[in-house]
């Protein structure tokens, strides 16, 4: 398997200073400052990231989870809330909440609600992130007008415009 590769830098002190963040081998970069991680300052930070990173990962492991079981989805959806609180020995991410919805022509609430779960147990960021709670908050949508295996809509909207260096709100 590859080894994946991100980079940080940072120039100046830690409030007045400020950084970016260069993603893979795509090189998408993003800004990042002291408002932006502990504010609402423009840019992003590395919770952000870390719950995009967790929401993706599972995504497709409930994905996987849900052709094992025999079925397709049409959409999984997934958000990651990333606590980063203060503690005695200073910052720490504390919890993760996974809100995911899902669109499963034929699976039953119970068999997903098992799946999903697995998902949350077994995708490789939440086995990585171990000393963080996890929660998890799963809806399986009914869509009964869609077609029971349309073709992925990748240009899709979003539930959220992402805030990125290119467009900061």
């Amino acid at each position: 398997m590859p080894i994946r590769h991100s980079e940080g830098i940072w120039e100046g002190t830690l409030k007045n200073g400020r950084g970016k963040m260069r993603i893979g081998s795509s090189g998408f970069e993003v800004d990042y400052s002291f408002p932006s991680r502990f504010d609402s300052g423009v840019g992003t930070n590395p919770e952000e990231l870390l719950g995009a990173a967790h929401a993706g990962c599972f995504s497709m492991a409930l994905s996987l989870f849900i052709g094992e079981a025999g079925f397709t989805q049409n959409h999984i959806q997934t958000r990651a809330g990333v606590h980063l609180d203060k503690t005695e020995n200073g910052f720490g991410i504390s919890r993760i909440e996974l809100d995911t919805t899902a669109d499963v022509p034929g699976m039953d609430e119970q068999m997903f609600l098992e799946l999903a779960e697995k998902a949350k147990t077994n995708c490789p960021v939440s086995r990585a992130l171990t000393g963080v709670k996890i929660s998890l908050d799963a809806k399986l949508e009914r869509d009964q007008s869609a077609p029971e295996k349309p073709e992925p809509d990748f240009n899709r909207a979003p539930a959220e415009k992402p805030r990125s260096a290119n467009n900061p709100e």
